[in-house]
């Protein structure tokens, strides 16, 4: 029972780290120093895993979006593994696993100095795994899976062109967040309904 709710488990038990630090969080924003609290529409959430908040103060937050953010990519690893026992080619299968994996880690890594470039290993890796996935989910009859993957594929690469070109940057952290439920939701839909007979070669 356990094992088949665990995915959601750890989900929830994330976010719920992840509200925690951005209620402790001090303030201030890359669009304001001065602003008071975490602000949705303002703070990315890498604000949450600094020593110092934007504004100076310390981030007494921080340990709990490390925690939350560990266990989010753990969580996320352990998606791409059980999806990808789901294709019935190898090659796919290896690709979205060992890719997935590799995005979740590169993911967490973002907490380090060494943000930037795990931002941008981490969105390579996941945007291979996902495409995969969408790809066998456009094959069977998951056809809700269809419209959630379209559009979680579609947030993601507009979420890519808005950080790579810095256009349309003051939207991003409120595109960031929903580039996050629609992939928590494609996952979570995906670990509950699809099934490897839905994959099978026709």
């Amino acid at each position: 029972m356990l094992q088949k709710h665990l995915i959601l488990i750890g989900i929830i038990i994330s976010l719920a780290l992840i509200f925690i630090a951005s209620f402790l969080y001090p303030g201030g924003s890359h669009f304001n120093m001065n602003s008071v609290g975490f602000d949705i529409q303002y703070n990315f959430l890498c604000n949450l895993f600094n020593e110092l908040a934007i504004n100076g103060q310390k981030n007494v937050g921080r340990i709990w979006a490390i925690g939350g953010m560990f266990i989010l990519c753990t969580t996320g690893a352990l998606v791409f593994f059980r999806i990808s026992k789901l294709i019935p080619s190898k090659k796919a299968s290896h690709l979205i696993k060992y890719c997935g994996i590799g995005s979740m880690i590169s993911a967490f890594l973002v907490i380090t100095p060494y943000h930037d470039i795990m931002t941008t290993i981490a969105s390579i890796l996941a945007l291979i795994s996902l495409f995969y996935i969408a790809v066998f989910i456009f094959l069977s009859k998951l056809h809700m899976l269809k419209v959630l993957s379209t559009l979680s594929l579609l947030v993601l690469y507009f979420n890519n062109y808005i950080y790579y070109s810095g256009n349309l940057i003051e939207i991003l952290p409120v595109m960031q967040k929903v580039g996050i439920v629609l992939i928590i939701l494609w996952m979570l839909s995906l670990d509950y309904c699809a099934k490897k007979s839905d994959f099978k070669p026709k």
